[in-house]
């Protein structure tokens, strides 16, 4: 009986560790959105973007990020909008000028390396929920209360490699 308690208290415990990392994964995702967002606007008077990077900041803006697809596809998709922001800011030396932009990326760079630890940890807290629920004896409390194999967060490759945040 006691072996059931403490399984089942474990579960638990992995199960929400797992809610709550996800969540502060969507906060960090959400503020990079933002983040963009606002190297966005900062640099606007200075760069003439595509209509699809306006159009991508807006959809990465309101992407749901309550499934871990939702998640790798809205990183997928501010991936590819930093990369053409950084991409076309590089040709403008005017922007080396403005004060705004230097700690708008540094912000940037240093939320991808949060996500990227909280990914992790995400992933670790999975992988030994997952180990639970098939080995012996607690696969067999996971049964009982029908927990469930989690999802890993997979995100496209190349993800490892952190986006070039150069402007200049």
């Amino acid at each position: 009986m006691l072996l059931v308690f403490g399984s089942y208290n474990r579960f638990v415990g992995l199960r929400n560790g797992i809610e709550n990392t996800f969540n502060q994964i969507k906060v960090a995702m959400k503020k990079r959105a933002d983040m963009i967002g606002q190297l966005v606007d900062t640099t606007s008077s200075y760069l003439k973007f595509e209509k699809s990077t306006l159009e991508g900041v807006t959809r990465m803006r309101n992407m749901n990020l309550d499934t871990p697809q939702g998640l790798q596809e809205a990183d997928g998709l501010a991936r590819t909008v930093f990369g053409k922001i950084v991409a076309v800011a590089e040709n403008y030396p005017k922007l080396k000028a403005m004060e705004t932009v230097k700690p708008l990326q540094d912000s940037i760079q240093s939320l991808e390396d949060e996500i990227s630890r909280m990914r992790y940890l995400y992933n670790d807290q999975v992988q030994t929920f997952n180990v639970m629920t098939e080995r012996i004896p607690t696969n067999i409390v996971a049964g009982i209360f029908r927990f469930t194999k989690k999802d890993y967060l997979q995100f496209e490759e190349g993800i490892e490699k952190r986006p070039d945040t150069k402007v200049f």
